[in-house]
């Protein structure tokens, strides 16, 4: 299945990365057959914890011109994820909700899984076909309670432009990096690498380390177990991670002062990088979907716009890793007015052009089969099939995933020692 990724990436690259055209050609050749009658109403709210959902309101147009007479909206809750299975119990209970894969196998989020068709019934219609495989999250007896809208990865946002200025190749291996950033540090860059802020969950250490924590897993089903069983000894697992991640620091890669000063570090991280004076930002894929709707909100970008785009971080000998993972999915909620529309809709939005016209405006990766991206990502095209995972297909929860990121905030912020942090796992609290 990795090779037959990388197949797609690779065509995908040799056809210049998806303009309009390319995406086209890639998509079913039958279009979407309405099942229902053209006059059926009702009612499809959606909820979840994005702002605003452009993407989502372009589809409900397109579906508008099938059923006129179905009303649909979107609306952000605040406090989603410890609301949300509150909301499904209520009087105003939505049609779909977000879900996301860490949700599966915690109590806290059992009323939201519960309340979830099962996606995956044949008599549903959708064609799961053109999804990733790897990317879908089952339970263990092969229930589908959500389907990916978006996918992510991790990896750092590279100005080309500057590479080019000061007359330096953009790494591709590890040693290559640390050799850059020294270079880099020599001609006044005092954080050659910079990333979100160690106050923040999303802390740039996590998203350099973690594709290469993963990768050290994958084909281990023991220590996925036993990371999973929150086993102490599971710890040694950690340690190969975390001294990559202070390697990196002790070579002067990233000043943790330097991120420190961006406040807000979704907004802040994008203008920063947007400035043009950052040569790489750490961050991950659901930052990168906000950089295009912020260039003309930047001035330094306006004024000197830039070139630049999406790589994975080059952490080992042989490269980097693509962390192929869902970022948004959504879940049908079963005892909800309308649900004959609303399985419908979801039938209409689960095809590859669908979802592949909504990561396009979103700026996202698709998790259709085509992996059909903006052309930023290009450098995940790259990536050999061995080197592109997913958690959810090597099965590591996400109980495992919260120690493990708190294990490396503390190293990363000097709290523990590697040993120290190691001995930890298991016991670390949020």
């Amino acid at each position: 299945m990795k090779k037959y990724f990388c197949l797609l990436l690779s065509l995908l690259m040799l056809s210049g990365l998806p303009g309009c055209a390319s995406r086209t050609e890639l998509q079913a050749p039958a279009g979407f057959q309405p099942a229902l009658d053209k006059n059926t109403g009702g009612q499809i709210r959606v909820v979840g914890n994005y702002n605003n959902f452009e993407a989502l309101e372009a589809i409900f147009e397109k579906f508008g011109t099938y059923y006129p007479n179905v009303d649909m909206s979107y609306t952000k809750l605040d406090d989603y994820s410890n609301v949300i299975g509150m909301v499904l119990n209520g009087s105003d209970a939505p049609n779909i909700y977000a879900t996301y894969s860490w949700m599966v196998g915690r109590e806290v989020y059992a009323a939201a899984l519960e309340s979830a068709e099962d996606l995956a019934d044949p008599s549903l219609g959708l064609d799961l076909s053109i999804l990733r495989p790897n990317i879908l999250t089952k339970t263990e007896d092969d229930k589908l309670y959500m389907v990916p809208v978006f996918a992510t990865t991790h990896g750092m946002l590279v100005n080309k432009d500057l590479f080019e200025k000061e007359g330096l190749e953009i790494p591709k291996t590890y040693p290559e990096l640390i050799s850059v950033c020294a270079s880099l540090r020599e001609k006044g860059y005092r954080s050659p690498v910079m990333g979100y802020a160690l106050d923040n969950v999303n802390y740039f250490l996590f998203s350099l380390v973690f594709p290469y924590f993963c990768g050290g897993i994958a084909d281990d089903a023991a220590a996925v177990a036993q990371l999973n069983a929150l086993d102490p000894a599971a710890g040694e697992y950690m340690r190969p991670a975390l001294t990559l991640a202070m390697d990196f620091l002790n070579n002067g890669c990233a000043d943790k002062a330097v991120c420190q000063e961006l406040d807000n570090n979704y907004n802040s991280v994008i203008l920063r990088f947007l400035d043009g004076d950052v040569p790489m930002m750490i961050c991950n894929g659901d930052t990168v979907s906000g950089t295009k709707k912020r260039e003309s909100q930047s001035e330094a970008f306006t004024a000197h716009p830039f070139s630049y785009y999406f790589m994975p971080i080059p952490i080992t000998e042989d490269g980097g890793y693509f962390l192929d993972s869902p970022s948004l999915e959504f879940s049908v909620n079963k005892n909800c007015e309308n649900l004959d529309i609303t399985n419908e809709f979801m039938r209409f939005l689960v095809t590859s052009q669908r979802l592949n016209e909504m990561a396009e405006i979103k700026r996202l990766v698709s998790p259709t089969t085509d992996l059909s991206f903006d052309s930023i990502y290009a450098p995940f095209g790259e990536v050999p099939g061995e080197r592109i995972i997913s958690p959810e297909e090597f099965g590591l929860m996400d109980d495992a995933v919260v120690q493990f990121r708190l294990a490396l905030y503390s190293v990363g912020t000097g709290a523990m020692s590697i040993d120290e942090a190691v001995s930890a796992y298991g016991t670390f609290q949020k």
